[in-house]
């Protein structure tokens, strides 16, 4: 077994500490990546807050980059010193419809997590990426583009794939108006992803105070959700939004922005939004989940065509606690990676 060191929770809502524990010996197609940084996402605070009592210790970490360390005797995509990244699933039945349709996150058989799921081969409990190495099946690790920052690229593997997808499958390009509501983690990157696929963006936010940053990422005209006026004057222009923001909110407003035919994406749970049903006439509302393998290397080539990364602040993988206490009051712009000691 391969040794590896981390940060792993042990109760609910409690400090994460350290741990020593071990991956498994490389299959034929694994991938040893020793860990340079790993994005700290929301779902990671959740993991940790609603921990059960049979799950402890759980590592967290599920979008990270780092450098090949070794691979299995059938591996032949990479080589030791390879800059690659993972992302929240980690392998697939790769048989089923939705594998062979490179959909993998849509598994019948139920994806492995990248933490806190189950390795479809052995029944092992996976541990994430906080931790200097992690073992992963090649179909499921993707080539770094070169020129890119690593540590901004680590939050690309879940919020970029999440917003990503979503704006491929809605078809958004040039001569397209697209509304982007919420400037969080997923929000910044949809922003630029819009504007760099060729679409007019508008941002919507609560805030007036992120005017100035969204027309830094890209973004042309923002509108402040609570300015009924302003809301109004949007009626029936947009062909696509793209719902980014997290607390429940109605989305009347934004289907009401759509033009016929027009399409609402929702990045959340759908318990958690108001939908008056007459709002759904001459619209369509979408919840989207993650996007696979193929949808994924395309973001990474997208990514290091245009230059597109994460706007990150870094600490050190040991201020993994202060990373969840800021992030739970929202004090991050707009992810924190933690770089991993060698």
């Amino acid at each position: 077994m391969r040794s590896v060191t981390g940060y792993a929770a042990f109760e609910p809502d409690g400090r994460l500490r350290p741990l020593e524990f071990t991956r498994r010996e490389l299959r034929p197609d694994d991938v040893a990546v020793r860990v340079t940084h790993v994005g700290v996402c929301h779902s990671d605070l959740h993991a940790v807050e609603g921990l059960g009592t049979g799950a402890p210790p759980l590592v967290p970490g599920h979008e990270f980059v780092g450098e090949v360390a070794e691979v299995g005797s059938d591996v032949t995509r990479f080589r030791a010193g390879d800059a690659v990244a993972v992302g929240n699933i980690v392998d697939s039945c790769g048989v089923c419809a939705n594998c062979l349709a490179f959909r993998e996150p849509y598994c019948l058989e139920f994806p492995a997590l990248t933490y806190g799921g189950r390795d479809l081969r052995d029944g092992s409990p996976t541990q994430g990426a906080y931790s200097t190495e992690y073992v992963a099946r090649d179909a499921f690790v993707y080539a770094l583009p070169a020129g890119l920052e690593p540590a901004a690229v680590a939050p690309l593997m879940c919020a970029g794939v999440s917003t990503w997808g979503p704006l491929r499958r809605g078809g958004v390009g040039p001569g397209q108006q697209v509304g982007i509501v919420g400037l969080g983690g997923l929000g910044h990157l949809a922003v630029r992803f819009a504007v760099a696929l060729g679409a007019r963006v508008t941002v919507f936010t609560t805030s007036p105070a992120k005017e100035a940053d969204a027309r830094a990422l890209g973004a042309h005209d923002v509108v402040v959700s609570t300015d009924a006026d302003a809301m109004g004057a949007l009626s029936g222009r947009l062909d696509f939004v793209l719902d980014t923001a997290s607390a429940e909110h109605d989305l009347a407003p934004y289907l009401g922005a759509l033009r016929l035919d027009g399409t609402l994406c929702v990045l959340g749970l759908p318990e958690r939004y108001v939908v008056p049903p007459m709002s759904l006439l001459g619209r369509s509302l979408v919840v989207s989940g993650s996007a696979g393998t193929a949808e994924t290397q395309e973001l990474l080539d997208f990514c290091g065509e245009h230059g597109i990364t994460a706007d990150v602040e870094v600490l050190p993988l040991d201020q993994v606690n202060t990373a969840l206490e800021r992030l739970a009051r929202n004090d991050v712009r707009y992810r924190f990676v933690l770089a991993v000691a060698s």
